[in-house]
């Protein structure tokens, strides 16, 4: 039967679960004020399920800071099955569930094994997981139920979340909304007749009506405890206060009316949210109550005591708590702390002992402490965070309290809760810091500066910071002119040389903290030189940094420096290097949990895959880093998904991704990104062989020499400058070319050069140049650059009537770019080709509109070898989504078997045919 009045409702609900027993997942989060009726329509769910395995969560605002609580009450039906995931998945779930003792999983593979827990539980019987109060949801349970909700596809699962709006209107956002909203009038006027007895004033019922907005639950319970007064006959005056108030203190009072010990019961029950009937019955002999007080609550529909304590409503629940004086509330958390085993549960009795300490208590907040180390072991910064944050409150003396909250704030940060951690960090302030740190408080608050607005304020206040560590904490203070040093290459032009050069002055005054150069060390060292004496003088040290940061593995706190030191390996064109430490970098994010860092990190990560030829590899990475970027409300960084645009080619679409991107830069002050975004305006252009709006872009790129971009600008310079007749600009750039050429003598830096050079040059020296430069950039990662010598050299050897040397290189360079899909650089090799005589071989055009770019990457991965749980655990998504995508890849390309994908597909996954 459908509920009165929601039959829109009802009806969405009945095809969520259709298209879930028909393999198409579906997800749906119900979004209203309280009473509304979202518990309603999850009832009706829950009577449309017969045969489906029901697993069910509820948010508890007590509990939001507890990590990963509401996602284990989701998955603990389906433990049983834990033995069939992949071991890296499973034991990712029971150390974060605190079945296992290990280091804090990545969030992501935990998402992965969520996801997997739920797809192998549907093999079984069709899957409804359903969430109630997920505004309530521990952070890093809503972020995981994010991540699964957005890869469901072919599973016969259905997940349907219900939160209140006003409080978690961020929960889960982005996923599909049914909005729940208030009853018309004639609907609400029906629902309140028939379920008041007796007569009722026409009046009065219009001014109920009108006062509950529609909300049944509130047509429901106000009437329960108005009086006439209240109603005054139909003219008093309406309240000004929300429903949602009215309905908690009408719950409060049905509270009143019931005998004291049902009173503490409810209050218990409400202060435990786990509903274990045992633990209730432990605690409630502890405060000397027999378990049939509970009768009148039950009696009065207000508490359910079954194989679960449920409460009638998330609202009732909330007024047993927040009605009861605050001494009951200490002697409930009291005997739960003392309910709670101390061995299987220590950090649950942790907490309960801190809500029942009144004032402060150094003892629990050591215990806070000591739960916070186990916290992290099994979710992370984040879960260490709230056990410190609680531990800061109850802390009395001001030593201690500050060392606390300033210890809470850090892991807030890196947490990615910066907004909590300048509350903390306020307090830490507050509070008797000793000079150590005050310092390391102010380093933390420039950070933060940094991290919120990328702007040209940022260098200045981590150099302030620095220079207070220096006779305090060496290392700290090398590790903050690190930070100083990064702010300063985001901010770039916007900050001016003077910024970047103050910082270098400083650092290289700084004495070090160990007699013996660590890696950091000379990576400050080196940066120092660069900006201070010029790149020649710096290489050495910058190349030496770079190879005891490879050699030594730097397990340091994570900061700016870890995605400095990829800045620094493109300075001295280190391919090696930039990929080693970029995916050390990613992988340390990844262990510690700290979200604040991962996302620049894999933005960092991406550009390297990218240059490799790598694009579907590099658009995965960009992907996980917009979903950190959501879920934790960071400013994104972005530069990858500029470059990845200009190098495919498409100009719509590059044009818009990276005038959003130089407009943000610039209201930003980060000068780096506008630098970047002409650069990449500046490959886009030569690649569609629009030079001269080429020239214009790189040449806007090089009037600042940012760290690690600047010649890679020229480079862009010295192309366009010559099909442009700009012979000069073109010259100018390649000497600077040629000087960080000599200084570095690596494969990379001497095969751009001796490309650049070639173009300027002709005869003889032009050929033997560009062989040059083939036979350098082969021996290194960056593809992209050896395929554009390939086209380069082809075009040259085609103006120079040698056609059929012309084709090998131009079809090796097409062949290429086909194949990673740098569309503008395969147009202009096939025109080239064409020229020649050339029958080019190209991809089919439908196949390739037909096949998503995430069924290009299943299938490449399939054709590589590897199974559906393989592929599945690389891309975030079910092994059943994965043979979904592989169902339809055989039918578009007219295949039955994956043996066949190696004749169908080229070697990035592409169809192809002959043209």
């Amino acid at each position: 039967m459908k509920l009165l009045g929601r039959r829109a409702e009802c009806e969405a609900l009945d095809q969520l679960l259709s298209d879930a027993l028909a393999r198409r997942s579906r997800v749906t989060v119900l979004r209203g004020e309280a009473g509304v009726g979202k518990s309603a329509l999850l009832s009706y769910l829950f009577d449309r399920v017969a045969g489906w395995q029901v697993v069910t969560a509820g948010g508890v605002e007590s509990e939001m800071e507890l990590a990963y609580s509401g996602l284990h009450q989701l998955c603990a039906p389906m433990l049983d099955h834990l033995d069939r995931l992949p071991v890296p998945q499973r034991d990712a779930l029971a150390t974060v569930f605190g079945l296992r003792v290990g280091a804090a999983p990545d969030r992501f593979l935990v998402g992965l094994a969520t996801l997997t827990l739920f797809a192998d539980a549907a093999e079984r019987q069709p899957l409804l997981c359903v969430v109630d109060d997920a505004q309530w949801l521990d952070q890093a349970s809503a972020q995981i139920l994010g991540f699964v909700a957005r890869r469901l596809l072919a599973e016969r699962v259905a997940l349907v979340c219900a939160a209140r709006t006003g409080t978690g209107d961020d929960v889960l956002a982005g996923l599909t909304a049914l909005p729940v909203r208030g009853l018309g009038d004639s609907d609400a006027r029906a629902l309140l007749l028939d379920n008041v007895h007796g007569p009722l004033d026409a009046a009065v019922c219009d001014q109920i009506i009108k006062e509950s907005h529609g909300n049944p639950l509130a047509l429901l319970e106000l009437p329960r405890t108005w009086n006439a007064a209240d109603l005054a006959g139909g003219f008093g005056v309406p309240d000004s206060h929300p429903v949602v108030n009215k309905l908690e203190q009408s719950y409060a009072r049905r509270l009143l009316l019931l005998p004291s010990a049902t009173q503490l019961l409810a209050l218990t029950a409400a202060a435990e949210p786990l509903g274990d009937p045992v633990l209730l019955h432990r605690a409630a002999a502890t405060l000397g109550i027999d378990m049939a007080a509970a009768d009148p609550a039950v009696d009065a529909d207000l508490l359910k005591v079954d194989g679960r304590v449920e409460f009638a409503h998330p609202l009732a629940r909330s007024a047993a708590y927040r009605a009861a004086a605050a001494d009951d509330r200490h002697r409930v958390h009291r005997a739960l702390a003392e309910a709670t085993d101390p061995v299987e549960d220590p950090d649950r009795r942790a907490w309960h002992r801190a809500r029942a300490t009144p004032g402060p208590g150094e003892e629990v907040a050591a215990e806070l402490e000591r739960s916070a180390g186990r916290a992290q072991a099994r979710g992370g910064v984040a879960a260490a965070a709230a056990f410190l944050q609680r531990a800061v409150a109850l802390t009395a003396d001001p030593t201690q309290r500050g060392a606390r909250a300033l210890g809470a704030a850090e892991a807030k940060f890196m947490a990615g809760a910066p907004g909590t951690a300048v509350e903390l960090l306020a307090t830490a302030q507050r509070s008797r810091l000793d000079p150590l740190q005050r310092a390391r408080s102010e380093r933390l608050r420039a950070r933060i500066a940094f991290m919120s607005s990328r702007g040209r304020d940022a260098p200045q206040l981590l150099l302030d910071a620095a220079k207070r560590l220096e006779p305090l904490d060496a290392e700290l203070a090398r590790a903050t002119y690190l930070d100083a040093f990064s702010a300063s290459v985001y901010a770039g032009r916007v900050a001016g040389s003077r910024a970047i050069g103050d910082v270098a002055k400083a650092a290289r005054a700084a004495r070090r903290g160990a007699d013996r150069p660590t890696a950091p060390d000379l990576l400050v060292d080196g940066l120092a030189i660069r900006f201070t004496d010029g790149y020649a003088a710096a290489v050495p040290l910058l190349q030496r940094a770079l190879r005891a940061l490879t050699r030594e593995r730097q397990d340091q706190e994570l900061d700016l420096g870890l995605w400095l030191v990829s800045q620094v390996a493109h300075e001295v064109w280190d391919d090696e290097a930039w990929y080693s430490s970029a995916d050390r970098a990613v992988q340390v994010a990844r262990d510690r949990g700290a979200l604040t860092a991962l996302s620049a990190l894999l933005d960092a990560q991406a550009a390297t895959r990218l240059h490799a030829g790598r694009f579907d590899d590099a658009a995965a990475l960009i992907g996980e880093a917009d979903a950190i970027n959501e879920a934790t409300g960071a400013l994104p960084l972005r530069y990858a998904p500029l470059a990845l645009a200009a190098w495919r080619g498409d100009e719509a679409a590059a044009v818009a991704v990276i005038e959003a991107r130089l407009q943000n830069a610039t209201e930003n002050g980060e000068g780096l990104a506008i630098s970047l975004a002409e650069y990449t305006n500046a490959v886009l252009y030569n690649g569609l062989g629009r030079y001269e709006a080429a020239l214009a872009a790189a040449g806007r790129a090089c009037e600042y020499e940012d760290l690690g971009l600047f010649h890679w600008s020229l480079a862009e310079v010295i192309e366009a400058g010559v099909r442009t007749g700009s012979r000069d600009a073109a010259e100018v750039a390649c000497r600077h070319l040629e000087e960080r050429a000599a200084a570095v003598n690596t494969h990379w830096a001497l095969g751009m050069t001796a490309r650049s050079r070639a173009l300027l040059s002709s005869g003889g020296d032009a050929d033997s140049l560009y062989r040059e430069s083939l036979e350098r950039l082969a021996h290194c990662r960056i593809a992209v650059q050896l395929a554009r010598t390939q086209l380069l050299y082809g075009e040259w050897l085609r103006r120079e009537n040698r056609r059929v040397d012309a084709r090998e290189q131009l079809r090796s360079a097409h062949d290429f770019f086909d194949r990673v899909g740098a569309e503008g650089f395969a147009e202009r090799a096939r025109r080239e080709l064409v020229a020649t005589g050339e029958k080019v071989r190209r991809r089919m055009d439908e196949a390739r509109d037909h096949l998503t770019a995430q069924e290009e990457q299943i299938a490449r991965l399939a054709r590589d070898g590897l199974s559906n749980p393989e592929i599945g655990a690389q891309l975030y998504i079910s092994a059943r989504t994965v043979e979904w995508h592989l169902r339809k890849v055989f039918t578009k390309l007219g295949i039955r078997s994956r043996r066949q994908l190696r004749g169908a597909l080229s070697e990035a996954g592409r169809p192809l045919v002959s043209a």
